[in-house]
């Protein structure tokens, strides 16, 4: 799976022009639609200097934090929405620190969201703010049951969330003060499609039509809140069970094609992590931002997963 490095200057220059032009053919403009076409694509957008530098006194007040239960919770999360910090054990904080890691947190989230609002130039805004996150804890030997772990190979899906066919896109930030933060990363999505489909999963088929009426009644009167099953289109049900096969097939994970990436500290990246097989083996002290991006305002519409498995079932899947 290729890496794709971005100096700071190429960025900030590509940036810089392409917003001072409203000319898309611009050779800026022309450069954010490249990168967005390897990005869609399955290569990994690595700044080995972020462009997004985080103040010291933030990273040291990150670093020191310690939950008690921190087994129980997998990430802090932060939803910009609401302005909602959850995954906080709260008997840890005080009130002051909570308080202060919410202002972090928020100010992380909008900061990287006004980034790739330069950056995303070329898809016009068609792009929704999901969740933040703090991940403190060190990755390596971590116990967690196996649909959990993040140290096997797996393409994202939101079980509780479902994306109706929009595409994950993360974007990180390895904020240790001298560890890297590393990857192993597998296979082109096609090529583990062809691995699980056919005979380990079905090919996903469109709701029948009781499927689609209940999920209908289901939005009309709110249950389908309640029951994450009735929110799930067929695309979504077939990206939580192949999420959850490639985890706990051994014979997959000992015997697949795989690249080791270590990003080192300082640095951010991004990346489609529900095309790109990918596990986190070791690191800690690590940001990272999502957003939900429609698969119509691709440079290459036809490289997001929705589209793939629509080919191939050969029908509409959302």
């Amino acid at each position: 799976m290729p890496v794709l490095a971005i100096a700071l200057d190429e960025l900030k220059c590509a940036l810089h022009q392409s917003g001072a032009r409203s000319d898309s053919d611009s050779a800026e403009g022309r450069q954010l639609r490249d990168w967005c076409a390897r990005l869609e694509t399955g290569t990994i957008l690595y700044f080995p200097q972020t462009p997004l530098p985080i103040p010291f006194e933030e990273l040291q007040f990150l670093r020191k934090l310690r939950q008690s239960r921190s087994g129980v919770h997998k990430n802090i999360a932060y939803k910009p929405k609401p302005d909602k910090l959850t995954g906080v054990d709260r008997e840890s904080f005080s009130t002051e620190e909570i308080e202060q890691l919410h202002a972090i947190m928020r100010g992380y989230s909008a900061s990287v969201t006004e980034f790739l609002q330069g950056f995303f130039a070329p898809y016009g805004k068609r792009w929704q703010l999901d969740y933040a996150s703090y991940r403190p804890i060190e990755e390596e030997g971590r116990d967690l049951p196996v649909r959990h772990r993040n140290d096997l190979l797996h393409t994202d899906a939101f079980p509780t969330r479902p994306t109706h066919g929009r595409r994950i896109l993360r974007f990180f930030h390895n904020i240790h003060p001298d560890r890297t933060r590393d990857w192993v990363v597998g296979e082109p999505f096609e090529s583990v499609i062809g691995t699980f489909t056919p005979g380990k999963l079905e090919l996903p088929r469109p709701d029948g039509a009781v499927a689609r009426t209940g999920k209908r009644l289901a939005q009309v009167t709110g249950l389908a809140s309640l029951v994450p099953q009735w929110k799930r289109t067929p695309y979504d049900r077939f990206m939580t069970e192949l999420h959850n096969s490639m985890k706990e097939d051994v014979a997959f994970q000992s015997e697949c094609k795989k690249e080791e990436i270590q990003f080192a500290p300082g640095s951010s990246w991004m990346v489609y992590t529900e095309t790109v097989p990918h596990s986190v083996v070791a690191g800690q002290y690590a940001l990272e931002q999502t957003f939900l991006v429609d698969p119509e305002a691709m440079v290459i519409p036809g490289s997001a997963p929705i589209a793939v498995l629509e080919a191939m079932a050969g029908a509409r899947l959302v």
